[in-house]
């Protein structure tokens, strides 16, 4: 057990989904928790990270800062989602270590497995097989993070660990249908679809590929329980242990939302990899488990997205 009675906790990318999900969960813990926006620091400044972190001298760091987005995303900006990845979580693991930082959570990417990996993918999976290509910036520039923090521990033997969360939605999604995952966009095109009355709404490729979800607060609970109570060279899991196909997520988002009009394909857009359901098993047997099921999940998804656009934080392009 780490105890964070006391700790002083950083999380490095407060404002995204994730870390702002982490910062809400660790304030049940008695802890202080410390985040700077990117206007106070910016995390692919080397220097000023080192300074930064040697000034608050956080015990315990959560590194969920990334630069993310989805296939559209990744296959337009490879250089931009290589590139900040790998400095982000080098600047920021390097100066840990160089203020003596005691744990530190490594937030990686389900999609660092291979794209035929046998399924449910097990940790040892990783390296094993050719990456997806829509997205295979991003996820070497997530299995560097993860070798860094093995790396680290392994010649210095500091607390360093690494866990690779699903395919994460929630309160605080990105719904720019440029940039977007996969529940977001379909939340968005939903919204937009039942507002303008339109008789269709139209997804990517052919919408059988498979893929599992984790509700963004589920996945903030399951890090802050291995900031506390997991310690190991490899590599853990984080998901909810179950998959569904496009086709039915896009029929469960429709009924959520209210639309009830047919859902079209793109064949001309890539499905990405056929399937991928990881291996959580290590994670439950340690006694963790989700709290939402997917359409809990959708639905609170959906409520945040609705309050916000009533407050003019997220825009709609509505013929």
């Amino acid at each position: 057990m780490y105890s964070l009675k006391g700790k002083r906790v950083f999380v490095a990318g407060h404002r995204g989904m994730v870390g702002s999900s982490i910062a809400r969960r660790l304030e049940s813990e008695d802890c202080e928790i410390l985040t700077a926006s990117r206007s106070e620091l910016d995390l692919r400044n080397q220097a000023a990270v080192r300074r930064w972190i040697a000034e608050r001298r956080p015990d315990a760091v959560v590194l969920a800062a990334a630069k993310v987005g989805g296939i559209l995303a990744n296959n337009t900006y490879p250089a931009d989602f290589l590139h900040d990845n790998l400095v982000i979580e080098t600047n920021v693991i390097e100066a840990s270590f160089r203020s003596q930082v005691g744990k530190l959570v490594f937030l990686g990417s389900s999609c660092i497995y291979p794209k035929f990996a046998p399924q449910p993918i097990l940790e040892d999976a990783l390296l094993t097989g050719s990456l997806e290509p829509t997205n295979e910036w991003y996820a070497i520039a997530k299995i560097a993070g993860l070798k860094l923090c093995q790396a680290y521990r392994h010649q210095h033997g500091v607390d360093y660990i690494s866990a690779m969360p699903t395919n994460l939605y929630g309160p605080g999604d990105n719904f720019d249908l440029q940039k977007s995952h996969v529940i977001p966009a379909l939340i968005r095109k939903a919204h937009d679809a039942k507002l303008s009355g339109a008789r269709y709404l139209t997804i990517w490729g052919s919408g059988r590929p498979r893929r599992e979800f984790l509700h963004v607060d589920d996945a903030a609970d399951a890090m802050v329980y291995l900031l506390k109570c997991y310690s190991d060279n490899g590599h853990i899991n984080v998901g909810s242990g179950e998959d569904i196909t496009i086709l039915d997520l896009a029929h469960m988002v429709a009924s959520v939302v209210g639309f009830e009009g047919e859902i079209r394909y793109d064949l001309t857009k890539p499905d990405g990899t056929p399937r991928k359901l990881m291996d959580v098993s290590r994670l439950f047997e340690m006694g963790w488990r989700p709290k939402y099921d997917l359409r809990q999940g959708l639905e609170d998804a959906y409520r945040w997205f609705r309050e916000h656009v009533e407050k003019g934080e997220v825009r709609l392009n509505v013929a």
